[in-house]
């Protein structure tokens, strides 16, 4: 049974910097991806960030270089990490974690970022 927890989030100014974290334990078997969706107020789903194994990353549209994920991997027990630079007000919204593990997608509960002009 995979475990996610996230952490990170808050609300913040424009120009503002954020971290976000996500902590996936208890898989044994292949890791594939990790990455965070975001969700805003009427928005659609969206890809932020995500991180393959063998270090693939992918970024949505809208980061322009202002955000970065990076992951620490261990045997069962993995990191990722998106920090979260000039942050602006389009960027509130509830920002998920998900995991793909041997093919199986798991999502976190989600944190809130809210920025504020």
């Amino acid at each position: 049974q995979v475990s996610l927890v996230e952490s990170g989030g808050g609300s913040v100014q424009s120009g503002d910097s954020l971290r976000l974290s996500c902590t996936v334990s208890g898989y044994t078997l292949a890791l594939n991806f990790m990455g965070w969706h975001r969700q805003g107020p009427g928005e659609k789903r969206e890809l932020v960030a995500s991180i393959a194994q063998g270090g693939l990353i992918n970024y949505g549209d809208f980061v322009k270089g202002r955000f970065r994920i990076s992951e620490d991997r261990g045997k069962s027990t993995a990191t990722a990490y998106l920090q979260m630079d000039s942050l602006q007000p389009e960027d509130s919204g509830v920002y998920v974690c998900f995991v793909q593990v041997a093919g199986q997608i798991s999502r976190g509960q989600g944190t809130q970022v809210a920025v504020s002009s």
